[in-house]
């Protein structure tokens, strides 16, 4: 959530983001409406000082005139002190109406942008920092991953469709162990890299979902249950993003305890709504997968190194997977909503002949800490500051699958191991 300072003393700089983001006209009248809140209550706060005053100076007079016997007098004053009381009243529940509506505008409000974001409309103007790898010569033409992972007997979507729909999938044999595998390997890769392992509830809060951003804006993309928890509205998690950043909020840390740094698997569960007709097929884009997700909270000082050392991370694992990658900053047209600066990294699929996304690396600064009430007390000074936060995968699993499986694939149709997965599956090929 953005400040309302901000807003009310310099609204430009929103408007610039909202512009660079190319942001519907929807945002820009919000974006007036809050302006025109800001005032209207800023004015009336004046309003309420004078009154709330002036009811205090004449208050007093009301004592010294019945003391003189001037009855009338001390009368006249109480009735300018009960209309004023009124007035009062009448102020402060328009200022309570003010400020909730000024909180729902502000909550649709996507983050400030960070000056590098690179100007653009969509992912085709997103920017390539570097690459990693070679893409292999497989000598033959690659099968997609569904066809194999079939042909295998290790994926089976007819059947998952018959049990729960489309975009779900069964792993089999090979490919349950080899999901496994991955997840294994990614969350003790986070523990060798100093990261503490969570494991958190798969079911949240509305609070909880507003607190990273995903609601009020994104509830068509969620999976909203029957039944409410902690009398709330219960969601299941998008990502571990969700539960883990909001671990710490409605909390005031110490600066000593900054950088935190978190990493929890979860299964991830997205209703999809604005991807119809995308990657129908296969296990690119499905309603549940698996992810392990990476969680930092920082000082603003601290935040740019931390954003830089989570990405560098998530390369290690795939450098060790020995699957080519780039990295690309995405533009203004294609960062997500809390987001202030962010990095995807694409792999490298030979049947799609081109890179996708793996992993989004996000630094959302103080945007979600605010929606959250997540601050911390600095070691020289009382006053509390908001917390930067960040989250990333580190990676998602089934792309990774997805992968490794085109990637490492033979000519009889049988798909290689990667040597850092051979531990843990007992294996060197499937099928």
């Amino acid at each position: 959530m953005l400040d309302a300072r901000l807003i009310a003393d310099n609204p430009q700089i929103v408007r610039d983001t909202l512009e660079r983001r190319h942001a519907k006209p929807e945002a820009f009248q919000d974006l007036d409406a809050l302006s025109s809140l800001i005032t209207r209550r800023k004015t009336m706060q004046a309003e309420t000082d004078d009154l709330r005053a002036e009811k205090n100076r004449i208050s007093k007079q009301v004592g010294a005139l019945m003391k003189q016997g001037k009855r009338d007098e001390a009368n006249v004053i109480r009735q300018r002190v009960a209309e004023g009381k009124a007035r009062l009243e009448e102020l402060e529940n328009e200022r309570k109406a003010l400020v909730d509506q000024e909180r729902s505008l502000l909550l649709g409000l996507p983050n400030i942008l960070d000056e590098r974001v690179p100007h653009g409309k969509s992912d085709e103007d997103n920017v390539e920092v570097r690459r990693w790898g070679t893409p292999p010569a497989l000598g033959f033409a690659p099968r997609a991953h569904d066809e194999l992972g079939v042909a295998l007997g290790i994926v089976d979507f007819q059947r998952a469709s018959r049990i729960a729909g489309a975009r779900f999938a069964v792993l089999r044999g090979a490919g349950a162990r080899m999901e496994r595998a991955l997840i294994n390997f990614f969350t003790d890769e986070a523990n060798q890299a100093g990261y503490t392992e969570l494991m958190v509830p798969y079911i949240v809060t509305r609070s909880t979902m507003t607190g990273t951003g995903q609601l009020p804006k994104f509830e068509e993309d969620a999976f909203r249950l029957n039944a409410e928890v902690n009398g709330q509205d219960a969601f299941l998690i998008p990502t571990a993003e969700v539960p883990v950043t909001n671990l710490h909020g409605d909390e005031i840390l110490d600066e000593a305890q900054l950088p935190i740094r978190y990493a929890s698997f979860t299964p991830c569960f997205r209703s999809e709504a604005g991807s119809h007709g995308r990657d129908t097929r296969g296990l690119i884009r499905l309603h549940q997968f698996h992810k392990v997700e990476l969680v930092h909270i920082a000082t603003p000082e601290q935040s740019e190194a931390e954003h830089e050392r989570m990405v560098a991370h998530a390369e290690s694992l795939l450098q060790k997977l020995g699957l080519a990658y780039r990295v690309m900053m995405l533009s203004g047209g294609d960062i997500g909503f809390g987001a202030r600066l962010c990095y995807d990294i694409e792999v490298w699929l030979p049947a799609q002949d081109t890179y996708r996304e793996i992993s989004s690396l996000s630094n959302c600064g103080p945007f979600q800490a605010r929606r959250m009430k997540m601050r911390y007390k600095p070691e020289q000074g009382k006053k509390t500051i908001f917390c930067h936060t960040l989250n990333g995968s580190g990676l998602a699993v089934g792309r990774t699958l997805v992968a490794i499986m085109e990637n490492y694939q033979q000519a009889d149709g049988t798909i290689g191991v990667p040597e850092v997965l051979r531990p843990y599956m007992g294996v060197d090929q499937i099928g």
